[in-house]
Order: structure tokens, then sequence, then C-alpha cells
């Protein structure tokens, strides 16, 4: 029997890139998987790549950009799964390249709003549950840039990525739900861009090493995917 065998969880930014990537290799440990985009039609892809593996999927959408959105894709999962086992926070934009003291609040605020409160949203709407059943896996991506000021909101928010990560772990400590911080590294994605020195696919099988942990592994730590690589 597959480790994650029979165990549901969301994804969210997985109708493409690294979420995508995330979701096939649950998939392959025998998870179901809760697809999200910001529109349905945009997941069609992932949800076609998933059916080789003959798990369950549903799809939910929703603009991490607005809390409306948020809270609606929330009481989609809860209505329809009332609890999942593994969260994996995802979903993250960057903002444009500005010198720091260029930077407007609105674009402090879009990228906190996405790349942080997001996750503080669906942490609070499903780590309940998670305790209440003893087991949970919670993994928010997170980012290993430094000094490049031009793009302080995106590393900032993923310093507040960090920092909340630890503080969850604090407090679930010993109840079976585990909260860790996944760096996926520098890849080629709509986000990293073309330049980036890894390939997409290289995020696994490192990606899924914090969903794998027994009840008593690790909690409150940072991962990164690319010291798992298999080709090292």
């Amino acid at each position: 029997m597959k480790k994650l065998e029979g165990k549901w969880a969301l994804v969210t930014g997985s109708a493409r890139g690294i979420g995508q990537q995330i979701a096939m290799g649950l998939a392959r440990e025998g998870c179901n998987v809760i697809v999200h985009g910001r529109k349905k039609e945009n997941c069609i892809k992932t949800l076609e790549l998933l059916k080789e593996y003959g798990i369950k999927t549903d799809v939910v959408e929703g603009k991490l950009s607005k809390v409306d959105d948020i809270e609606k894709m929330i009481g989609e999962v809860k209505k329809n799964h009332n609890c999942i086992d593994i969260l994996y926070n995802n979903a993250a934009i960057q903002n444009k390249w500005k010198e720091i003291y260029d930077i407007t609040l609105d674009e402090w605020k879009e990228t906190f709003m996405i790349n942080f409160y997001s996750i503080v949203m669906t942490c609070n709407a499903f780590a309940p549950g998670m305790k209440e059943r003893g087991f949970g896996r919670i993994i928010n991506l997170t980012s290993g840039i430094k000094d490049i000021p031009q793009l302080a909101p995106y590393s900032v928010s993923k310093a507040a990525v960090d920092k909340y990560s630890m503080d969850l772990a604090a407090d679930l400590r010993g109840t079976g739900v585990l909260v860790n911080f996944l760096d996926p590294g520098w890849l080629k994605t709509d986000l990293g861009g073309e330049n980036a020195m890894h390939e997409v696919t290289t995020v696994l099988p490192g990606a899924l090493v914090p969903a794998l942990l027994d009840n008593d592994g690790d909690t409150g730590k940072f991962f990164c995917a690319q010291d798992f690589r298999e080709d090292k």
C-alpha cells in the first residue's frame, strides 16, 4: 500500500508549474488531489495528467488576491470533503521589478495577500480538523531569494511564510500535524523565468518529502527540494 493512499490533498496553484508537479507526485503515492486554479477551466491539463494514476480528483477555483474567493474555495472544499489530510500552499506571485523605493503600498498589499494571508486563511480553515483527526501535513512553499531589493515584497512575504510556519508548527507539535516550509529552488516556470537554474520537474521527489514524514517527523523545518534530486 502506498503511504498516502486514500488521503486527500489540496494543492493551491496546481493548474500549472510547480503545483502541477506536486499534484502528480502526490498522485503517484496514491493520494487523491484537489486541484486549484484561478478558474476551473485552467485546471483541465492537470486533471488530464492525473487520470493515469487512478486516484480521485476534484477541482476548485478562486483568486487568492480576493478574500471572498478564498472563503468560497475553502467552503467548497469543506462541503465536498469535510477535512483534508494534506495542504500544499504553493500559489504565489512575484512583484514587478522596481527599485525598492518605488514599490507602491498597493503592490506590497497584493503580494502579501496572495503569498501570505491566503496561507493563513487556509491553515486556519483546515489545521483544526487535521488536529482533531490526529493527522495532517501542511507544506508552505517559500523561497531562497535574498539580496534582491527590487523584489522585496516577494522576498519579505516568503520570510513571513517561514516564521508563520514555525509558529504554527509549535502550536501543533505532538498532535500528528506537521507544518514545514519548502523551497522548490529556482525553476523554469512562469514565475521563475526562462533563465532559472533548474527544470520544473526537478522539484520532485524533494517536494514530497515533508508530506511523507511519519507523525513523529520534523516539523517547523525548512526543506529544499533540490537537496533530494535523484540525478545528484
